[in-house]
């Protein structure tokens, strides 16, 4: 860090207040999304977005997070520090206000911050009303200050502690266990995105220990995030587990019309395309005006370029937008001052002034690659003309499966067992391994609100097999019918319409063994791909059959682990030493009658879904690949990685 830091140009003055923090603990979910593992998340990502403001300023380049013993989390930054001077307008210390009420900060003044992402959530404070403990320190102007709250109320005015020669802040918060469903943190959840904070943010280095798990030399776990090459390398992370078609990323910096852009791309020999898309380093899942200044500038300059060396003239075939993006992985960031989101997540972006910068930035780098690399455009350009082959083999495949749709009038699927509520926010369809399995769910399930869908074996792994193949699978063919979705629409022929969506809770049921996890990543895998829609709007669950039936003369309890199973082992003993409880271990759901699936896994009641959401799409798309896919090394190295939190029984 430089020591020249302008450190006097950000004070208490530059602190406004736009508004109070009443609301927050009465309704958190309005302000971080979710009171379950989502929201508790988002809470660390609220505060190291703060620290990334400093970075992106130009005051930081370190940032430190500590996933404490008690889970509670440490982050601390090198960044200016907050200033604790006087406000102005409230004569109260800046670190205060900062702290205590909502949207208040030095990112409001585009003095202080060029660009924000913190601007996108909702700030500290609403971190600090959502915990049971807060405690700020701040290094700055020769001095340590020190403030601690509880749940967003100070306890002690802003005070001095001490001397020091250093600079930032340090922020560590518990959050309150009676706002969360949960506050135990995952560190890889944590993990993903500070990886993804350091591909954006070239040059700095983020730190994360985890204090409650030590290796084997009695270090806590950690790991250091540092990106030189920032886009470039994460092109390359999310493509780690797929054949590059072209050996290069291909990659644009640069600055215009006052707003910088960062763009790096690849292709690879896979069906799929994976475009992550930023602004202020927020992942804008919906899309918005700079990633159709992508897709234009992309479409444009290859087309141009195949037109002009000649290629498409010897084809009789239609190129679309879709056919330029088949092996697609392309990362988008832009930096604006003033971004505006819509969407219903608020992750589209709508300033229209950013599309023509990122398509002129991306068509200038393309045209100089394409024009030095002859051999590799080629490759492109071929994989261009194969995927719009595929494209028209595809639409007459979507065609078929839609006449047989239910909105064409010919019928439902014949393994089908519908039900007899006709709102699709009432009902819920369950996709079962197996006929045998499909029979007693159909015998045990409310035949008013759920419907039951045995499918056959594995469906196809849609990750090796091209769009035309997909769409002539019977089985696939089958769930589209079922769920009375459309496939495409005038505007995106790979869109998926859910206006005719018949159940709002879909819920996979497998078996408790390899194969049945093995098919319910397939059929996540071909969600994910074709339908993730469905999982963006909260439809997919997963059903939790249990592992094991306990019985000790006419008493019958289950468990779903092996712990409540060793629980419920010693209960039924009764502290006596013989080995008359039967213990059975449930490895399909044929082994279970009619009743106990309902009792355990159909009944509304008691049973326990998992509901299926896309945290970080990037991740979400490199795991796929790397399960899916053909390389074994990185699906090893997974499974070895996670073995120890399965636990199969002989």
């Amino acid at each position: 860090m430089s020591e020249d830091l302008k450190v006097n140009d950000y004070s208490a003055d530059n602190i406004q207040v736009l508004e109070g923090l009443e609301a927050v603990r009465k309704r958190p979910a309005m302000y971080i999304g979710d009171v379950g593992i989502k929201g508790l998340h988002h809470l660390v990502y609220e505060v190291v977005d703060n620290s990334i403001d400093e970075a992106l300023a130009g005051h930081c380049d370190t940032i430190k997070v500590f996933i404490n013993e008690d889970n509670s989390i440490t982050v601390k930054d090198n960044g200016r520090g907050i200033p604790t001077g006087l406000t102005a307008k409230e004569k109260k210390s800046a670190l205060e206000i900062v702290m205590t009420v909502l949207h208040a900060g030095g990112k409001f003044d585009k003095d202080t911050y060029k660009v924000s992402g913190g601007l996108h959530g909702v700030g500290v404070s609403c971190v600090n009303a959502l915990s049971t403990h807060l405690r700020a320190e701040v290094h700055r102007d020769g001095q340590i200050f020190e403030q601690e709250y509880s749940i967003g109320k100070p306890l002690y005015d802003v005070r001095v502690i001490g001397e020091s020669k250093e600079h930032g802040t340090q922020v560590t918060f518990k959050p309150d266990g009676s706002i969360f469903e949960f506050t135990t943190y995952n560190y890889d959840t944590i993990a993903a995105r500070l990886r993804e904070l350091a591909f954006l943010n070239k040059g700095i280095t983020i730190h994360l220990s985890d204090l409650r798990n030590l290796d084997d030399n009695g270090n806590p776990v950690s790991n250091v995030f540092h990106s030189e090459g920032g886009l470039k390398e994460f092109a390359q992370y999310l493509d780690r587990n797929r054949e590059a078609l072209i050996p290069d990323v291909i990659y644009f910096e640069g600055e215009r019309e006052g707003i910088p852009v960062e763009v790096a791309l690849t292709y690879n020999t896979s069906y799929t395309e994976n475009i992550q898309a930023y602004v202020n380093n927020i992942n804008t899942h919906e899309g918005g005006t700079h990633l159709s200044g992508f897709r234009r500038g992309l479409t444009n300059t290859l087309k141009k370029y195949a037109t002009d060396s000649g290629i498409l003239a010897k084809e009789k075939i239609e190129i679309d937008g879709d056919d330029f993006r088949e092996g697609l992985t392309a990362v988008v960031s832009v930096k604006v001052q003033e971004p505006q989101f819509e969407g219903q997540t608020k992750t589209k972006l709508g300033n229209r002034e950013v599309t023509a910068p990122v398509s002129q930035g991306v068509s200038e780098m393309l045209s100089i690659y394409l024009e030095e690399h002859p051999a590799e455009a080629k490759l492109i350009v071929e994989k261009v003309l194969l995927a719009a082959r595929a494209r028209h083999a595809a639409r007459k495949a979507r065609e078929m499966v839609q006449r047989k749709n239910v909105l064409s009038g010919s019928g439902l699927p014949g393994k089908l067992a519908d039900c007899s509520e006709k709102d699709p926010a009432l009902c819920e369809i369950y996709f079962v391994e197996g006929d045998s399995a499909g029979g007693t769910a159909k015998m045990g399930r409310d035949r008013h609100f759920q419907a039951i869908m045995p499918l056959r074996g594995k469906i196809l792994n849609v990750e090796k097999a091209m769009q035309h193949k997909i769409f002539e699978n019977e089985e696939i063919k089958n769930i589209y019918t079922a769920l009375g979705v459309r496939i495409g629409t005038e505007d995106d022929s790979k869109a998926l319409n859910l206006e005719k969506l018949r159940y709002h809770k879909i819920i996979i049921m497998c078996d408790a063994d390899v194969d049945g996890s093995h098919i319910e990543t397939l059929i996540l895998t071909f969600l994910f791909r074709y339908m993730k829609e469905l999982i963006e709007n909260g439809y997919i669950y997963i059903a939790t059959p249990p592992l094991y039936q306990v019985k000790k003369g006419q008493r019958s309890d289950y468990a779903w682990n092996e712990d409540q199973r060793d629980a419920l082992i010693q209960e039924l003993k009764g502290g006596g030493s013989e080995s008359s409880v039967n213990v059975q271990r449930y490895k399909g759901l044929g082994e279970m009658n009619a009743i106990q699936l309902w009792d355990t896994t159909m009944n509304p009641e008691q049973r326990t879904l998992r509901q299926v959401t896309i945290e970080n799409a990037a991740e979400c798309d490199q795991i796929f690949s790397m399960l899916m896919g053909d390389e074994v090394p990185p699906r090893r190295e997974f499974i070895e990685k996670n073995a120890k939190y399965a636990k199969i029984d002989a």
